[in-house]
């Protein structure tokens, strides 16, 4: 079995950012995710960022500034997006090529000045949007107490489906509800009887119902 880890992932490993040096610091030079970002307020064009530090790393200007290699570039050019689809789509080794290079950049001993002036932009002044353009997708309970509890609600008496230990329960979710975090939700409208003697009344929902969701993006 090959080994999960590689030379990005060495705890030893400092930045020259040393806001990603700090003990505490939620996104070392061992952890650089990915996300769609723009600065707070404007009206730039959404782009692909790595988070360091306290900081993002605009990829595409990144390679723009100065050469990447190989597989790298590509990777990069991919980066020059509105969403990671692209950047998905081009599959393991190019993002392994990727995360080298941005990795040996970031790395204390690497030339920093051309990277720090011109592709890093303070995370708190930027604004994350949704990652990734989503065409469909196929919701799942999540455990067997998440399907007996849903059961309940609507067979008290049969929560769990006999299927259920079987065949995985998923259905089709509706792409357009899928928003970034700190998006407004809009609150339904539907009928309602509340007074179970009058007629039904078109109105917002009176009650609300909040999940937490994990998404898994598998390969290109």
């Amino acid at each position: 079995m090959k080994p999960v880890l590689d030379h990005t992932h060495d705890p030893n490993t400092k930045s020259w950012l040393d806001s990603a040096n700090l003990p505490a610091a939620e996104f070392p030079l061992q952890n650089l995710p990915f996300g769609i970002f723009r600065r707070a307020g404007s009206q730039e064009s959404p782009r692909v960022g790595v988070a360091i530090g306290d900081s993002a790393l605009d990829v595409a200007a990144c390679a723009t500034n100065q050469p990447f290699p190989g597989l790298a570039v590509e990777a990069a050019t991919a980066c020059a997006s509105s969403s990671l689809n692209k950047l998905m789509a081009v599959g393991k080794p190019h993002w392994t090529a990727l995360r080298h290079h941005l990795h040996s950049l970031l790395r204390s001993d690497a030339k920093q000045s051309s990277v720090r002036s011109v592709v890093l932009v303070p995370l708190a002044e930027t604004e994350l949007l949704l990652p990734a353009a989503i065409g469909d997708y196929t919701d799942f309970y999540a455990s067997i107490f998440h399907a007996t509890n849903v059961g309940r609600m609507f067979r008290p008496e049969n929560p769990l489906l006999p299927n259920y230990k079987f065949i995985p329960i998923g259905y089709h979710g509706r792409a357009s509800s899928i928003v970034a975090s700190g998006a407004p939700v809009r609150r339904p409208q539907g009928q309602i009887r509340p007074d179970p003697n009058a007629s039904p009344k078109f109105a917002a929902t009176r009650q609300l119902d909040y999940e937490l969701y994990v998404g898994f993006i598998v390969g290109p």
